[in-house]
């Protein structure tokens, strides 16, 4: 199994993900390497604002079934159980479940050949139908048992069908594969009838758009419970903050008290020139006050942990892991060594001038307190790029050709490369090394690709998941 999975989530986003056993402390660093050009930097990038808007984690118990045919041997575990173990299950297969049809759906979109995606279309249609079946057939029926079972089932079937009428909305039409569309069509309609079979929502919910969504977002929540961890974030420095705001207003009013002093021994009196002079001298504090105030704080602050998390058990409350988050731009000179020898090794056209973006995530995970069955939690992590996006210039280059004396032009993109390299610590073991090169444009990432390190450095097992 790899230890790292890095995916490109959406057109502007960037995903990564591994998994963390019993008693594991691990460390991942990551560099972002933004070229100047860019017009990124911590004058017009707020790293705390990035964090909250931008970066989303998730953390949750693992087990293997990220795709449909690899879930259904999770159909095993919810039999012949007592009620919470029974929900505790039900949660983390109807969890990855969805998770699955998530994965399986965001893969068929990316599919360009018509043939072959309707192909994929009608083998995920498939698998979906088999796998609910076989779902239902385990409905228990103790009542106690029934109502989170109806929970999940209820949410699965119209997550499912709103999954594959999306596909559909998107897709090329043709009348090739009209037989495959019928038969998705045909699932699609089977479900909203089961689901009004068994009365699982009522008529005013259907009718309204907005009361269907949110049942089904609070259905979602509640297969959650037990499964993804509960997060409790920390902003840390809070006290040093304001001791810093305090000792930068302390050491900017000391010197406008000593240019006042000034003033007033050299003017005799109280006169306009004197109340002119205090007014600059005013007006200067305020201009200075914020830059000697983030100047400080950017420097007290330099390598200090911004935020902690605790990840529990939402069942147990039960103390997982603890992680300390930390988020800065940083100084070429405070690289590590071995991160700026890998830099060394970049073709000479790609040695630019950049600022660092640093995110660092260090994680120690409890020995003990998981639920029973399971000693692994995955996190994933998802960076988005709009923010970077917002400042890249759009293509308004040309190029020309001609062709039997014909002259013709066509309009070229922007596009940028943003090296990252990713440093992974586990416990004691010597750090691991990864680079990768993301090419992107103002609207999309072009492509991810993992480059070469040199011989002295180690690299872990990783994969980069092509979408």
């Amino acid at each position: 199994m790899s230890k790292i999975r890095v995916k490109q989530e959406e057109s502007l986003s960037i995903k990564f993900s591994h998994q963390m056993e019993k008693g594991d402390n691990r460390q991942l660093d990551l560099y972002f390497f933004l070229p100047k050009e860019m017009g990124i930097g911590s004058h017009t990038l707020n790293e705390e604002e990035y964090y909250y808007s931008a970066i989303v984690g998730r953390r949750s118990y693992y087990s293997e079934g990220l795709h449909l045919p690899l879930v259904q041997g999770r159909f095993a575990s919810l039999n012949r159980r007592t009620v919470e173990e029974f929900r505790l299950y039900l949660n983390l297969f109807a969890y990855q479940f969805a998770v699955a049809v998530e994965n399986d759906v965001k893969e068929l979109n990316q599919i360009t050949d018509v043939t072959h995606f309707y192909f994929a279309l009608d083998e995920l249609r498939e698998q979906v139908g088999l796998l609910l079946k076989k779902f239902r057939r385990n409905e228990p029926g103790d009542p106690k048992w029934k109502s989170y079972f109806e929970n999940a089932d209820n949410y699965l079937s119209w997550f499912c069908e709103q999954q594959l009428l999306k596909v559909l909305a998107h897709a090329t039409r043709t009348s090739d594969f009209n037989d495959i569309q019928e038969r998705v069509l045909t699932l699609c309609r089977n479900e909203c009838a089961y689901r009004d079979e068994h009365n699982y929502n009522s008529a005013q919910t259907k009718q309204d758009p907005n009361r269907i969504s949110n049942k089904m977002l609070l259905l979602r929540r509640l297969i959650q419970q037990g499964v993804v961890l509960k997060e409790e974030l920390k902003p840390l420095g809070i006290g040093l903050k304001k001791f810093t705001t305090g000792l930068a207003t302390a050491l900017v009013m000391l010197v406008v008290s000593a240019l006042i002093i000034q003033a007033q021994g050299a003017f005799s009196g109280f006169t306009i020139a004197l109340v002119l002079t205090l007014a600059v001298i005013y007006g200067f504090r305020e201009i200075f006050k914020d830059d000697v105030r983030n100047a400080m704080w950017r420097f007290i602050q330099r390598g200090r942990p911004r935020w902690s998390r605790i990840l529990r058990d939402t069942t147990s409350q039960a103390v997982i892991a603890k992680q300390l988050v930390w988020l800065e731009f940083m100084r070429q000179q405070d690289l590590p060594d071995k991160v700026s020898e890998i830099l060394k090794h970049r073709h000479s056209q790609n040695k630019v001038d950049a600022e660092i973006l640093h995110y660092k995530i260090a994680t120690k995970v409890n020995q003990s307190e998981f639920q029973a069955g399971y000693s692994t939690i995955q996190e994933q992590v998802n960076f988005s790029l709009v923010p970077f996006a917002r400042y890249l210039e759009r293509g308004k280059a040309k190029i020309y050709k001609e062709v039997e004396g014909k002259i013709s032009h066509e309009s070229v993109e922007r596009r940028y490369q943003v090296n990252l390299i990713l440093v992974l610590r586990d416990g004691r073991e010597a750090p691991q090394y990864i680079r990768y090169k993301i090419t992107m444009n103002r609207s999309t990432i072009i492509e991810i690709t993992q480059s070469q390190l040199p011989d002295s450095v180690n690299m872990p097992e990783s994969t980069i998941d092509d979408e």
